[in-house]
């Protein structure tokens, strides 16, 4: 079946992300509740929010974000049964060039430290691990009751 990778439309493919990411990335922390994560990306409206489609199937998805000067890969994932298959480098790769079309420079990206085979992923497409210290600080009043 043909995979075509799509804008996000969040009356056609919400649920079946929701569903996808509580499978794939299994987070505990409200600030990354799907549902919240959706509404907050939505709300920029920058349509940097992508998924991959088989069949009317949400099969995959990958959220890129660019504040003027650097740009930014989120969330991306394939369905366990379509790995090692070349659709997360699929996504990535669209990600990437919808970056660069509006002037993006420098792509960076986060992974959970001892998370090797994600590691793997990003290296093989040609991203590498540069020395930086990661800072974070949630806003409770932005992240509501999930």
């Amino acid at each position: 079946m043909e995979t075509k990778i799509v804008t996000f439309d969040n009356d056609r493919h919400r649920d079946q992300v929701v569903l996808l990411w509580e499978q794939i990335f299994e987070y505990k922390a409200a600030h990354n509740a799907p549902s919240l994560v959706i509404d907050k990306k939505l709300a920029v409206a920058d349509d940097l929010f992508f998924v991959a489609v088989s069949a009317d199937v949400v099969v995959g998805t990958v959220m890129a974000g660019y504040d003027g000067h650097r740009g930014w890969i989120y969330s991306i994932t394939a369905h366990p049964d379509l790995r090692n298959q070349g659709m997360g480098s699929q996504l990535l790769s669209s990600a990437e060039r919808h970056l660069i079309s509006r002037g993006c420079m420098k792509i960076n990206l986060q992974i959970m430290d001892g998370n090797e085979q994600v590691q793997a992923f990003y290296g093989s497409n040609g991203y590498s691990v540069e020395k930086r210290i990661s800072m974070g600080k949630r806003i409770p009043v932005n992240i509501g009751s999930v």
